[in-house]
């Protein structure tokens, strides 16, 4: 996968977005799908069938909706440079305070 370099940092491409939100959702679905499967099952007279049925149905619009909203949120957040680049902002921190002690000894001196 590429990675769109910018000034402010990089950005993941449309793509990597999507292969992120798909993959998620299909553990997160997983999930909704046993636990909706287990409730029905339990607490309901539905049938093995119509238990199936329901946590499948449950499950696909569940997964559309929220394939939607994690793919806009992933964009909303790949431009937003808060936190991305720690490393290079703890770096100059450091540099910065060395800095400052090299010239406290060279007025020493």
């Amino acid at each position: 996968m590429s990675k769109r370099v910018t000034q402010e940092g990089s950005k993941d491409t449309p793509i990597r977005s999507i292969t992120k939100a798909l993959s998620w959702r299909v553990l997160a679905s997983s999930t909704t799908f046993i636990i909706t499967f287990i409730i029905f099952r339990r607490f309901t007279e539905q049938t093995y069938s119509q238990t199936l049925e329901t946590a499948g149905w449950i499950t696909s619009i569940e997964l559309i909706a929220k394939l939607i909203i994690y793919y806009l949120h992933e964009r909303a957040w790949t431009n937003i440079s808060w936190g991305k680049n720690w490393r290079v902002s703890a770096r100059r921190k450091i540099e910065k305070r060395q800095a400052k002690e090299k010239r406290k000894k060279l007025i020493i001196k």
